[in-house]
């Protein structure tokens, strides 16, 4: 087992320090090269020794023994360490394992992940396997733990949630609780259970993560003082300074939805800031397209091109991280007895690694990937392919309601009422009016309405990736849909485009229906090729993946479609229930 998210063996201990005294050769060195040396702030020129997954030494000294030793010639290289990032979706089409290998080979090799998925996914027990699966993987895999499910549940659903954090927020794999977005609960409406998680990870010292996207001051310190650690919806350099003043680590942030970290960083340079010591990057779980260049080194690249000295625009994506979770006696820095990430850039200007290597091996060399396979047991954990053994009438398919969806952007809705005759089998093309039906996966309740904005033409869309899971149904024909949904059921679960009686699309989804076996590559040409289709029918927005996502979830204004039915998000007030089938 490799022991690097948690400690070495006392075996594996007294061979490290055998390699200092001569006695075992360090299985890499890496010699004459020039490395970012973290608790310097600056660039430092030597050697660099490993030994299988661990940094055993930095600087001038070269080893006495080096018998089977592999030697690199460094002498053109800066090498930085691997980049983290602090705060990782690893659900968004791709799954954990495709997402952190495809992360590894452009620099990023360690990942703090959202367990969200899990909680809804398969048994808590079969979770923990998982964990321990993923410590297979090149990237060094955290995770944090949540304390609400973003949405509304129904009260057996929220028992079998509640019940397991506790033993998340235990679980050594877990270094950060949240991130918190039903924080109004806490603050606004006296949620005693979210605060004893909260104060049960303080105990556990670990930190907590807020999510308060234009919170006020007052708000940012009230949240302060119950104990959340940092925050990462800043959308401007004021916000980014607000949070610094009153003591959070402040995430800035560069996603598919949220690209703010180029007006973020120029702001903060314009206002002579020249401290970044509190600061790092996220790409906050974007959509496959947006990491067609990596993760977290177009981030880097943004900062030195905004003016940020190189070495604090590495340190945002390395020490500083690192520091944050109290990991940085494992990574986030190339000095003795770190877990060996290291990044081989060719000028330091440049954050884009030629080679990588991620827990002593190679991941990439040359530019040349190279990859070693690895099995994870899915489906002995539980994640298969979508099993749905019930069936969509025409019954399940009235649209009485009289409120809707109106989309602002990609997630955000507001409420409209409509006076659009439902009873034709198809809607006329001239709206934007779509219906909408969100079906529990089990098949046990169901909610119907209209959608506007979504798509002008399209037939159908079928999805069984979504917040929780649970099935979305929208387009423009009654009978499309229940094509789409049938062929959504063929295929074990994804995402299925019908028009006119014909399937136009397909991404099957076959891990728990939510997460593509692509590697990343091919699943970001599939995600622009969905893409394409949805704008060539109406859709006009960027990111309808996210619309999909986000749909239920009740940290976004205004009104939502939730397994309770369609629900108003200031006042967490039931508009119209959902219907029991």
């Amino acid at each position: 087992m490799n022991e690097t998210r948690f400690r070495w063996r006392n075996r594996q201990l007294r061979e490290h320090a055998a390699v200092i005294d001569g006695k075992t050769a360090p299985t890499k060195l890496i010699k004459n090269t020039t490395y970012l040396n973290v608790y310097m702030k600056k660039w430092m020129d030597g050697h660099i020794w490993l030994y299988h997954d661990r940094i055993i030494y930095t600087g001038k000294e070269l080893p006495s023994n080096t018998e089977g030793t592999e030697i690199i010639d460094g002498r053109d290289s800066y090498i930085v360490p691997g980049y983290v990032e602090p705060h990782a979706h690893p659900f968004q089409l791709y799954n954990p394992q495709s997402f952190a290998e495809y992360a590894a080979e452009t620099g990023t090799t360690t990942l703090v992940n959202d367990n969200l998925m899990w909680l809804f996914l398969t048994e808590k027990e079969k979770a923990f396997s998982l964990l321990e699966e993923f410590m297979k993987l090149p990237a060094t895999m955290y995770w944090w733990a949540r304390f609400d499910p973003q949405s509304v549940l129904r009260d057996e659903d929220r028992y079998a949630f509640d019940s397991q954090v506790p033993d998340w927020i235990a679980h050594d794999a877990v270094i950060q609780g949240g991130e918190l977005t039903a924080w109004p609960d806490v603050l606004h409406h006296g949620d005693e259970q979210l605060l004893h998680f909260m104060q049960e990870t303080k105990r556990s010292r670990k930190p907590l993560e807020a999510h308060l996207p234009g919170a006020s001051e007052q708000t940012l310190v009230k949240m302060r003082l119950l104990g959340m650690d940092s925050e990462h919806e800043a959308m401007t350099a004021e916000d980014v300074l607000k949070r610094l003043e009153i003591g959070y680590q402040t995430g800035l942030r560069y996603s598919s939805i949220r690209p703010d970290l180029p007006d973020i960083l120029s702001g903060l340079v314009e206002q002579g800031q020249e401290h970044f010591d509190h600061m790092m990057y996220t790409t906050d779980g974007s959509t496959p397209g947006f990491y067609r260049e990596g993760l977290i080194n177009p981030c880097i690249q943004i900062a030195i091109d905004a003016g940020v000295p190189a070495v604090d625009a590495y340190m945002m994506a390395t020490y500083q991280p690192a520091c944050h979770f109290g990991v940085q006696h494992r990574v986030g820095s190339l000095n003795a007895g770190r877990v060996a990430h290291l990044n081989f850039l060719s000028d330091p200007e440049d954050p884009n690694p030629h080679s990588v290597i991620a827990k002593g091996k190679w991941m990439k060399r040359g530019g040349k990937v190279l990859r070693e396979d690895t099995s994870i047991q899915w489906k002995k954990n539980g994640i298969k392919p979508l099993n749905i053994d019930w069936t969509l009438t025409e019954a399940d398919m009235q649209f009485s309601m009289p409120i809707g969806l109106d989309m602002v952007n990609d997630v955000i809705m507001k409420p409209y009422a409509i006076d659009t005759d439902v009873s034709p089998e198809r809607l006329n093309d001239d709206s934007k009016e779509s219906f909408l039906m969100l079906l529990d996966r089990e098949g046990k309740w169901m909610v119907n309405t209209l959608l506007k904005g979504f798509t002008q033409t399209l037939g159908a869309l079928a999805s069984s990736y979504s917040n929780m899971g649970d099935v979305i149904l929208t387009g423009k024909s009654r009978k499309d849909m229940n094509k789409a949904f049938q062929r959504m059921k063929e295929i074990g679960g994804g995402i299925v485009l019908v028009n006119d009686g014909n399937v136009l699309f397909e991404l099957p989804l076959p891990l728990g229906g939510v997460m593509s076996e692509l590697p990343m590559p091919d699943l970001i040409k599939e995600e622009a090729l969905l893409k394409q289709y949805l704008r060539d029918y109406g859709f006009s927005f960027n990111d309808p993946v996210y619309t999909l996502l986000f749909l239920s979830s009740m940290h976004l204004p205004y009104i939502r479609i939730t397994p309770l039915g369609i629900m108003d998000v200031k006042k967490k007030e039931v508009l119209f229930p959902s219907i029991m089938r």
